[in-house]
């Protein structure tokens, strides 16, 4: 594999998100899910952004329209927490929005308000591609 090689590391977000689900289980606010996520996350090694803003950059004019992604886990993974009932076209869009904005390539939709958290994690792509790089999937799911 060549230096350039970048980890997935969605698998142990999703673990992390695993273990807050199964700790908590569903019922809480947006906000709560995501400070326990984010203090998982922390604690097992990743750097964290809460709330990072997603600016609007229209004519070559950076515009702060108060768009936020909930989490950016090691500048590379966007995670949208949800606490709902269902998941509608329109999150998805929210998340593919800040992957384009943001120039990254993969993100997590968590919705924690299911029974079972695995029927509530959606892995969205982004357009964007580095040929010359390979994904080594990471195991850990905690």
């Amino acid at each position: 594999m060549n230096a350039r090689r970048r980890i997935d590391i969605t698998p142990a977000i999703i673990g992390a998100a695993l273990r807050v689900h199964r700790q908590l289980g569903p019922g809480l606010l947006e906000s709560a899910y995501e400070a326990c996520l984010s203090y998982e996350l922390e604690h097992d090694g990743f750097q964290v952004d809460r709330q990072r803003p997603v600016p609007v950059i229209y004519k070559e004019v950076k515009l702060n329209c108060g768009f936020r992604a909930d989490l950016v886990v090691n500048n590379c993974v966007v995670v949208e927490v949800k606490c709902k009932d269902a998941i509608h076209p329109v999150d998805h869009a929210q998340l593919l929005s800040h992957l384009r904005l943001l120039h990254l390539p993969i993100g997590l939709l968590i919705n924690f308000h299911v029974a079972l958290l695995r029927e509530g994690i959606r892995r969205l792509v982004n357009d964007y591609r580095e040929p010359e790089e390979e994904v080594e999937h990471n195991e850990v799911y905690g």
